[in-house]
C-alpha cells in the first residue's frame, strides 16, 4: 500500500494550545491503527515542538488527506502550514529503538 507523509509546522505562539490539544491528537493517532507507520513532533533547536511529521499507509492521496487532515491540531488552529505528499522509503532500519 502506498505511503504518504504529512509535514506540518506550528504557528508561532501555539505551544500551550498544542499541549492542551495533545491528548485528543494522540487519540486521533491511535484511531489510525496499523495504517499509521510513524508519527512525532518536529523539534526546534530549543527542544520544544515546532510541528509534526506523520507517515500513513493509504489507498491514494485523497484517502491519506482525509485521514491526516482530520488531525485535531488542524481544527485547533495550531498548524500554520500543512503538506501531504506521497512518500517512498529509501532505507528501513525498523529494528532501531527510538
Amino acid at each position: 500500500m502506498p505511503l504518504f507523509v504529512m509535514i506540518a509546522k506550528d504557528k508561532p505562539g501555539t505551544g500551550e494550545q498544542r499541549t492542551a490539544t495533545r491528548p485528543v491528537h494522540l487519540e486521533h493517532l491511535k484511531a489510525m491503527g496499523d495504517k499509521l507507520v510513524l508519527a512525532g513532533a518536529l523539534m526546534g533547536e530549543d527542544g520544544n515542538p515546532e510541528g509534526s511529521l506523520l507517515v500513513l499507509e493509504a489507498e491514494n492521496i485523497d484517502a491519506a488527506k482525509a485521514t491526516l487532515l482530520a488531525d485535531p491540531f488542524i481544527a485547533a488552529g495550531i498548524f500554520g502550514s500543512v503538506e501531504v505528499k506521497p512518500w517512498r522509503v529509501a532505507f528501513n532500519h525498523t529494528s532501531r529503538e527510538f
